[in-house]
């Protein structure tokens, strides 16, 4: 049986693999390393309601050469990019021409966890795993009895590796149980013949508690096969052939999430409540209006107001730090419904006259386009004296002012009579925060403020620092929010996915030594569309 020829192999490979690195350096050389138990890999697969492990694989026995091109850095980066949550990598060499170069590199390059796919019969395996960057290791059933896999899994955890523990039939998802694996991955494909059939993680799923992170493997290509997983609580999917012949895997991992069910807020609903309130003809906005709860707000159904469903969620999408006269074609191009213009001391602090310039080139390029109202500028203040704002954003002009200080809601409140007086009541007014812990944004629940962008925390920089901030922090929030820290192209999918935030705010990550890059911003446009199959 073919199982039993890998196995074979897999025995001379790590005695061949001994005898040029014994066991005891390669330990040493592990120890050296640090050990964390926090198991990002278990982290991952429980972010979303369900969850995919993405394949890096050149063959396999049972369909040969897969890629014959293979450039497995960029496939690598092209599933993080499309929102995977782990990404598993063959580095058995015989039968499915993997390489521990592969593991190691793609390691290195990605933000997310990566499984060590191999045949795991030897602890040396388990150290090679750790010391080539791996955040978990297989473990097969069918080829490991119990008192091995359950050593297996002691040492794994004694490492910080996480262990999917691959089972087949009934009798090895028993076994993977009674060894406490918290990982337990149903192969559809039967190893001993490679037949598959797809049905059968769901007919063993019942055997597994919840508490228990369940995988299906082999055999799944549609949306439809992950739709049936999903009706059966299975968590996750590792699919690897289906990623591996696909041209596109941002558009095929969009497909088999499905649509994003986003979260009902809004904050133009706010703004149209407070003119049916107020009156339409003073476009003013009340400070009773905009502290309303947003359960109260959800319950008036202002249907004018186009809210957000499952059919049309697209998060507003905000480019800052603009500072470049030569980024208005591509502004142009990709029209982000605001950019950004930092005026208080930093590497992108533009000067008003440099504001002005460019936002006078989108508007004009814009009014051209039928009146579009896209690419809306905002402006970025630290601390500021409030004249020197109002003066700003009327020289510009601006469409909303972003506070990134320590203003107080009295100074906020001021401002916004100061532009009102000025007759720019139009202009918003955001409150950027920096967030540590979830009472950081209890304070602005009921805040007289337009908009709540929400930062990671630094104790050098106001933002643009590109650090991202604990997204854990930011599950069951109710508040809308534009999310900023960190936001590229590696995590936005995943951003967009697991929060469904009401924007995004992007800086460092779309550029290129300091300055905004062409092709960067493009392609962010043109991802969050793909991800949000717009």
């Amino acid at each position: 049986m073919i199982l039993d020829k890998i196995v074979a192999a897999t025995e001379k490979r790590v005695g061949d693999a001994k005898a040029n690195l014994p066991l005891s350096e390669l330990q040493q050389q592990v120890e050296r390393m640090p050990i964390r138990k926090d198991f990002p890999f278990e982290q991952a697969l429980q972010e979303l309601d369900f969850n995919f492990i993405c394949e890096v694989k050149k063959a396999s026995p049972s369909k040969g050469v897969i890629a014959e091109d293979f450039p497995y850095l960029e496939i690598a980066k092209d599933y993080e990019m499309a929102g995977a949550a782990a990404i598993s990598v063959l580095t058995e060499p015989d039968f499915f021409l993997g390489s521990p170069q592969y593991l190691q590199e793609i390691a290195e390059v990605v933000h997310i966890p990566v499984l060590r796919k191999d045949f795991i019969i030897d602890e040396y395996q388990i150290y090679e795993a750790k010391l080539w960057g791996a955040s978990a290791i297989l473990l097969i059933a069918a080829i490991l009895d119990d008192d091995t896999m359950q050593r297996f899994h002691e040492l794994a955890d004694s490492l910080g590796l996480s262990c999917l523990v691959e089972a087949h039939d009934e009798t090895e998802v028993l076994r993977s149980v009674n060894i406490g694996a918290r990982i337990i991955g149903v192969n559809n494909r039967n190893l001993k013949d490679f037949t598959v059939d797809v049905n059968n993680s769901i007919r063993l799923r019942n055997l597994v508690d919840d508490s228990v992170i369940f995988v299906s493997e082999s055999g799944l290509d549609t949306a439809a096969d992950i739709q049936c997983l999903r009706d059966n609580d299975i968590h996750a999917a590792l699919m690897g052939e289906s990623f591996m012949r696909s041209a596109n895997k941002v558009e095929k991992l969009a497909e088999l999430y499905g649509p994003i069910r986003p979260k009902r807020f809004g904050y133009s609903n706010r703004e149209l409540i407070a003119k049916k309130e107020t009156g339409k003809e003073t476009g003013l906005i009340t400070l009773e209006v905009k502290s309303l709860m947003l359960s109260e707000l959800e319950t008036l159904q202002i249907s004018e107001s186009n809210p957000v469903t499952e059919e049309n969620y697209q998060p507003k999408v905000k480019f800052c730090g603009i500072t470049q006269l030569d980024t208005v074609p591509v502004l142009l191009e990709i029209r982000p419904d605001y950019v950004g213009f930092v005026f208080a001391p930093s590497k992108r602090q533009v000067t008003v006259e440099q504001a002005q310039s460019i936002a006078r080139d989108l508007r004009d390029s814009l009014k051209i386009t039928n009146g579009d109202k896209s690419s809306s500028p905002v402006g970025v203040f630290v601390n500021e004296t409030i004249p020197t704002i109002v003066e700003i954003a009327k020289a510009v002009p601006l469409s909303v002012v972003q506070l990134h200080g320590d203003e107080t809601i009295a100074y906020i409140e001021t401002l916004r009579n100061q532009l009102q007086e000025q007759q720019l009541e139009s202009v918003e007014i955001w409150k950027a925060i920096q967030v540590q812990g979830k009472e950081d944004m209890l304070p602005w629940e009921h805040a007289p403020i337009d908009g709540l962008v929400v930062d990671a925390y630094s104790k050098e920089e106001r933002g643009g620092t590109g650090k991202t901030m604990d997204w854990s922090l930011l599950e069951g929030v109710q508040i809308p929010y534009y999310l900023a820290g960190g936001i590229g192209l590696h995590n936005v999918a995943r951003a967009i996915r697991r929060l469904q935030p009401y924007g995004l705010d992007m800086s460092s990550s779309l550029e290129i030594n300091g300055r905004k890059d062409a092709k960067k911003m493009s392609t962010m446009s043109q991802l969050i569309k793909q991800v949000t199959n717009r």
